[in-house]
């Protein structure tokens, strides 16, 4: 049975993804037919403080009581440190002042284009860690120059072996007429995406 997320507090949220999360339905990857498994958690922006904490307390709380493993990726901070290590990062906090929001975003979305540098980077970290489950966050801090559905496109072919959960500062809609699109900080309609699940649509 679908839940109403806008009726669940937070610990109830809680409860639902350690459940969830920790379940051998999820980590075995099972019921999704031939689908990635890729899960979409989604929370109201204002939200993002707390969901930042449960979070933490949820990769806590899933290596204490279930021994799962979670590898944790924040794409903000994933992306300062490519910048920091292709030597740019410097240069891009000085021109910020001095050039146009287009051009920055236009600057930043080549030198962290999901295809050719951040997805790879993501590929690097998951081949040198012991996980079970990939949780992706940072999805509203990277906006516009990392757009979500270009990285979860992107990481079909590269993190298809275990779960991953993105945790999203919007909405995850489904309707006939447009299809599934992901809905960032609930207002922007445009990024198609219909390979994901709703993690609070999945039963423990």
């Amino acid at each position: 049975m679908k839940k109403d997320i806008a009726k669940m507090g937070l610990q109830d949220r809680f409860n639902h993804l350690f459940f969830v999360i920790s379940g051998q339905r999820f980590l075995k990857k099972q019921g999704l037919g031939n689908e990635v498994p890729f899960f979409i958690c989604p929370f109201n922006p204002e939200e993002s403080v707390e969901m930042d904490r449960i979070r933490s307390q949820l990769i806590n709380r899933l290596l204490e009581r279930a021994g799962v493993q979670v590898l944790d990726i924040n794409l903000y901070d994933l992306a300062v440190k490519l910048l920091q290590e292709r030597g740019i990062w410097e240069q891009i906090l000085e021109v910020e002042e001095n050039v146009s929001k287009e051009e920055l975003k236009e600057l930043l979305q080549g030198v962290l284009d999901p295809e050719a540098h951040l997805v790879p980077a993501i590929a690097g970290k998951l081949a040198g860690s012991d996980f079970e489950v990939l949780f992706l966050s940072g999805v509203g801090e990277v906006f516009p120059y990392i757009r979500s559905h270009n990285v979860l496109n992107n990481l079909q072919s590269t993190a298809k072996e275990k779960p991953t959960v993105m945790f999203f500062p919007g909405a995850y809609t489904h309707s006939l007429a447009s299809g599934a699109s992901l809905d960032l900080f609930g207002r922007l309609h445009d990024d198609k995406y219909y390979r994901a699940f709703n993690i609070f649509h999945c039963e423990a």
